[in-house]
């Protein structure tokens, strides 16, 4: 039991005094009692930055708290910390006294709130994080009674975005929640009663429109790779047909020899840059290809052309001049206005949770879990957190296991059926009437090319056995209301910001603007997304969505775009070493919400 305990403590950065050492390791269940003492600390006073050196007087005041015995301190002061096992039988009798332990924490739940946490010495390190305008909140007492604690904004109303706004991120929106709250951690198990274990009434308008998850069908063969690209030709050059200037398109074949104004639907083969500084494109369709010059000095084309990219679909229109065809204009599918909506309910949006993580900020996903029950917050908050009727994962609830080289290293939790576990620990203390719609990312146990069926029960049953749990695949469109939304993990955006110039991850709400343009999620076939050679191509936008939710790239951003609500929701882990070496800052545990139309953000950090 000694390394047990006091690696609990070392990883969570608390070093243990000898004297505090002795008195835990002599409790009855001293990991269960360093588990509740850990959930304690760190979510009442200290960040995981935080390095704090735990004393015994701070533990006997938590044994006193939660009614227990203490050990007797008259054994051999001179070796506080024992080099003794514990027997068999007394190990066995441990395990007996875990739901007594339980049952004093959750009877003296109350009691916690008075423990004195200014025993401890504590060495703040510095930590970087991205420039943010949010608003703090201080916490203020209130009654044990209540078991509810209140928070008094530092302002006098929260923001908004209005619904038919075209602001590129949130301004005065921002709501940071940041008070010392007592979060407890319980175990879990599909046979405690869990809050959305309980059968609700709610009458849900949930519908999904678009699930990809029994709709493979490829054999890796060829044949099928031409059919995939044909199917995607086909689906945009329908939604580009309708273009006014489109509309007596021809076909590459059918090109007479004397045509002079050309007007064509095609696919991108291939770019290439002249010795000059022009670009010559190599456009192909179903019937032949031809190469298009973009002349530099048309300044305006020439840097719509350096958006495109390898196999997507567009209009060209061009002039031809004896065997040399030269571009006047790129159309691309492009997204109609859509007219503007009521919505009458709350829906927020979430992503990358990164469950089993060493670095998942699970004391904020537990804050917001606690918004959601309408338990944390100023009155004002808790009235929207209560509004909330949907609640959207769009990917990564877990870490997964094999990732990348050397994941193993950076997990908490390295068995991927108990990371949905501990997913279906958090997510089951959230109410049942809110409706919970988990897509996969590339984390996920599901299949890593694009699309990507939904989660497979067999990998997180205990998500599966809750009752407000719907799982889609990954693209996916779901009817909230009649609100029609299309969840994205969105790793089509590491391709766009790698290879067009004046893309990047940090202003991702640009790629979602171009990709909804493009119409299509991720164009380029052969490059980092990986995308399976369907009979169908299911990334095709054939239907532009009324709320476009992605993540992926870790950092929250919202823009307006023709009424089309595109949000990407950050995440709930910290800066990890990928993104130390690509100096990438995530915008961790802040939460969008659209508030009955209006855009919000709530910052848990």
């Amino acid at each position: 039991m000694t390394t047990e305990v006091l690696f609990k403590f070392a990883k969570k950065n608390i070093n243990l005094s000898p004297e505090a050492y002795y008195l835990i390791n002599n409790l009855d269940d001293p990991l269960d009692f360093s588990s509740s003492l850990i959930v304690k600390l760190k979510s009442q006073e200290f960040s995981k930055e935080d390095l704090v050196s735990l004393k015994a007087d701070i533990v006997e005041d938590f044994i006193k708290t939660l009614g227990l015995p203490i050990p007797n301190q008259n054994k051999d002061s001179n070796n506080p910390i024992p080099n003794s096992q514990k027997t068999l039988n007394n190990n066995e009798n441990s395990k007996s006294n875990t739901n007594k332990l339980n049952t004093k924490l959750n009877t003296n739940k109350s009691n916690v709130n008075n423990l004195n946490t200014n025993k401890f010495n504590t060495k703040k390190f510095k930590t970087d994080k991205p420039d943010s305008k949010n608003f703090n909140l201080k916490s203020r007492s209130i009654s044990p009674e209540s078991q509810v604690q209140d928070f008094k904004a530092d302002f006098d109303q929260i923001g908004s975005v209005e619904a038919n706004s075209n602001n590129l991120k949130a301004n005065s929106n921002d709501v940071n929640f940041n008070p010392k709250d007592n979060v407890e951690k319980n175990r879990f198990s599909p046979s405690e009663c869990k809050r959305n274990l309980n059968p609700c009434n709610i009458d849900y308008n949930y519908k999904v429109i678009q699930d990809t998850s029994k709709k493979s069908y490829t054999s890796g063969e060829i044949g099928n790779l031409i059919t995939y690209f044909k199917n995607r030709y086909s689906k945009l050059s329908k939604i580009l047909s309708k273009r006014p200037e489109l509309k007596a398109y021809q076909k590459i074949s059918d090109l007479e020899e004397k045509a002079t104004d050309l007007s064509l639907i095609v696919m991108v083969k291939e770019i290439r840059s002249t010795k000059n500084g022009h670009k010559i494109i190599v456009f192909d369709d179903d019937t032949g290809e031809i190469s298009v010059l973009f002349h530099k000095d048309n300044h305006e084309l020439f840097r719509e052309s350096e958006k495109l990219v390898k196999d997507e679909v567009v209009g060209i229109l061009a002039e031809k001049k004896g065997d040399l065809a030269i571009a006047n204009k790129i159309i691309q599918p492009g997204v109609p206005r859509i007219a503007k909506k009521s919505m009458n309910f709350s829906a927020v949006f979430t992503s990358d949770i990164h469950i089993g993580s060493l670095t998942f900020l699970e004391d904020a996903f537990i804050r917001f879990t606690k918004w959601l029950n309408g338990d944390y917050g100023t009155e004002e908050q808790k009235s929207i957190g209560e509004d909330v009727k949907y609640l959207i994962v769009g990917g990564d609830i877990v870490d997964g296991i094999g990732v990348y080289p050397n994941q193993d290293k950076e997990l908490s939790i390295k068995d991927i059926s108990e990371q949905y576990e501990e997913a279906a620990r958090l997510l089951g203390d959230i109410r049942s009437d809110i409706k919970i719609i988990i897509s996969p990312g590339n984390h996920d146990a599901s299949r890593v090319a694009e699309p990507q069926p939904a989660i497979p029960e067999k990998y997180a049953k205990s998500l599966y056995d809750l009752n407000n749990v719907e799982f889609v695949s990954n693209p996916a469109i779901v009817s909230l209301d009649g609100w029609n939304t299309l969840i994205y993990h969105g790793r089509g955006f590491d391709d766009i910001a790698i290879t067009v110039k004046g893309f990047s991850h940090e202003r991702n709400d640009l790629i979602m603007e171009e990709l909804l343009n493009k119409r299509h999620l991720a164009p380029i076939y052969g490059e980092r997304t990986p995308l399976a050679s369907e009979l169908e191509d299911h990334l095709v936008i054939d239907n532009v969505p009324d709320i476009f939710h992605t993540g992926h790239v870790h950092i929250n951003t919202y823009k307006n775009y023709k009424g089309v609500h595109m949000i990407n929701s950050g995440t709930f882990q910290t800066q990890t070493e990928f993104q130390k070496v690509h100096n990438i800052l995530p915008t961790c545990a802040e939460v969008p919400i659209l508030h009955r139309g209006v855009y919000k953000k709530l910052n848990f950090i």
